[in-house]
């Protein structure tokens, strides 16, 4: 399985929109190469930002 995968099919695979993926690359520094997100550093960031969002809450 491919762990580069574009905007479009991270959103597909982690259901949540193609803008919010690319504004979370964007605020957490994500790089975006060729067109294509590491998944797993896309999985990670997200997992460390709802847990530092749930504990701001």
């Amino acid at each position: 399985m491919a762990n580069h995968l574009t905007p479009e099919e991270l959103s597909k695979e982690l259901g949540i929109e193609r803008d919010e993926v690319i504004r979370l690359c964007i605020e957490e520094a994500i790089p975006i190469y060729q067109g294509k997100i590491d998944k797993s550093l896309f999985q990670a960031q997200l997992e460390a930002s709802e847990i530092s969002r749930a504990s701001a809450a």
